[in-house]
């Protein structure tokens, strides 16, 4: 809305902005549906921790890296410099990190690690 009011159109930009927003948001709420996952199975709640069964961690690191990879294209496209590519190296560390932890699908671990 921002972009729309001040530039009186939505860029290119702003709308991959939008999509890696919607990429991160799927990653980081299906980590907490792990936490979960098995309470929504047996009252019958379809969220996308169950949506994605034994895939749900590869899901979400894929998630993870297109919203990396589309914020570096962003990046690449506004010329932005080194400051904002070393921030990607470590929010991409950070993304490791959940895989890390996650990887277990351990109620608990997950639980502690959405908290963080």
């Amino acid at each position: 809305m921002a972009c729309a009011a001040h530039l009186h159109s939505v860029p290119l930009e702003a709308w991959l902005l939008l999509l890696a927003n919607v990429f991160w948001a799927v990653a980081y709420d299906t980590e907490y549906a792990m936490v979960d996952r098995e309470d929504d199975l047996k009252i019958g709640i379809k969220t996308s921790a169950i949506t994605f069964g034994r895939f749900n961690v590869l899901e979400v690191m894929l998630c993870y890296a297109a919203t990396l990879g589309i914020l570096g294209w962003v990046g690449y496209r506004l010329q932005l410099g080194w400051a904002f590519y070393i921030s990607l190296i470590v929010a991409a560390e950070i993304m490791g990190m959940h895989f890390v932890w996650i990887r277990q699908r351990e109620r608990m671990a997950c639980l502690r690690r959405f908290a963080q």
